[in-house]
Protein backbone atom coordinates (compact mmCIF):
# COMPACT_ATOMS: atom_id res chain seq x y z
CA UNK A 1 0.00 0.00 0.00
CA UNK A 2 2.97 2.39 0.60
CA UNK A 3 3.86 1.82 -2.52
CA UNK A 4 0.53 3.06 -4.18
CA UNK A 5 0.80 6.46 -2.43
CA UNK A 6 4.26 6.61 -2.96
CA UNK A 7 3.31 5.77 -6.91
CA UNK A 8 0.05 8.55 -6.94
CA UNK A 9 2.46 11.29 -4.81
CA UNK A 10 5.35 11.15 -7.48
CA UNK A 11 2.79 11.43 -10.31
CA UNK A 12 1.03 14.01 -8.79
CA UNK A 13 4.39 16.23 -8.30
CA UNK A 14 5.55 15.64 -12.13
CA UNK A 15 2.01 16.34 -13.16
CA UNK A 16 2.24 19.73 -11.14
CA UNK A 17 6.09 20.19 -11.97
CA UNK A 18 6.99 21.15 -8.83
CA UNK A 19 10.27 21.63 -7.73
CA UNK A 20 13.10 19.04 -8.60
CA UNK A 21 10.16 16.52 -9.82
CA UNK A 22 9.30 18.80 -13.03
CA UNK A 23 12.61 17.40 -14.53
CA UNK A 24 11.77 13.58 -13.14
CA UNK A 25 11.14 11.15 -15.97
CA UNK A 26 7.57 9.88 -16.07
CA UNK A 27 9.45 6.36 -16.52
CA UNK A 28 10.49 7.09 -12.46
CA UNK A 29 7.29 8.49 -11.74
CA UNK A 30 5.44 5.65 -12.91
CA UNK A 31 7.35 2.73 -11.35
CA UNK A 32 6.13 2.71 -7.71
CA UNK A 33 2.33 2.27 -9.43
CA UNK A 34 4.30 -0.66 -11.51
CA UNK A 35 5.27 -2.46 -8.81
CA UNK A 36 2.62 -2.15 -6.84
CA UNK A 37 0.24 -3.29 -9.46
CA UNK A 38 2.93 -6.50 -9.92
CA UNK A 39 2.96 -7.47 -5.85
CA UNK A 40 -1.38 -7.16 -5.54
CA UNK A 41 -1.18 -9.66 -9.16
CA UNK A 42 1.31 -12.05 -8.26
CA UNK A 43 3.17 -11.98 -4.46
CA UNK A 44 -0.50 -11.47 -2.71
CA UNK A 45 -2.06 -14.58 -4.54
CA UNK A 46 1.59 -16.40 -3.39
CA UNK A 47 1.57 -15.95 -0.39
CA UNK A 48 -2.02 -16.31 -0.27
CA UNK A 49 -3.04 -13.31 1.70
CA UNK A 50 -6.61 -12.87 -0.63
CA UNK A 51 -7.63 -15.92 0.40
CA UNK A 52 -6.62 -15.04 4.13
CA UNK A 53 -9.12 -12.06 3.80
CA UNK A 54 -11.59 -13.85 2.38
CA UNK A 55 -11.88 -16.74 4.50
CA UNK A 56 -11.82 -13.95 7.67
CA UNK A 57 -14.82 -12.35 6.26
CA UNK A 58 -16.77 -15.53 5.96
CA UNK A 59 -15.57 -16.53 9.19
CA UNK A 60 -16.86 -13.11 10.42
CA UNK A 61 -20.38 -13.52 9.08
CA UNK A 62 -20.48 -16.83 10.67
CA UNK A 63 -19.84 -15.77 13.93
CA UNK A 64 -22.41 -13.42 13.42
CA UNK A 65 -25.29 -15.35 12.37
CA UNK A 66 -24.56 -17.64 15.22
CA UNK A 67 -24.88 -15.52 17.72
CA UNK A 68 -28.23 -14.40 16.29
CA UNK A 69 -29.45 -17.84 15.65
CA UNK A 70 -28.46 -17.85 19.83
CA UNK A 71 -29.89 -14.61 21.28
CA UNK A 72 -33.06 -13.94 18.97
CA UNK A 73 -34.23 -9.93 18.80
CA UNK A 74 -38.04 -9.72 20.59
CA UNK A 75 -40.33 -8.69 19.07
CA UNK A 76 -41.65 -5.17 19.85
CA UNK A 77 -44.23 -5.43 22.66
CA UNK A 78 -47.94 -4.30 21.20
CA UNK A 79 -49.93 -1.26 22.40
Amino acid sequence: MPLLWIGVLLVLLRWLEVGPFADLSWWWALAPLALCFVWFETFERMFGRDKRQIEAAEWEKRRKDRVAAQFPQKAPPRR
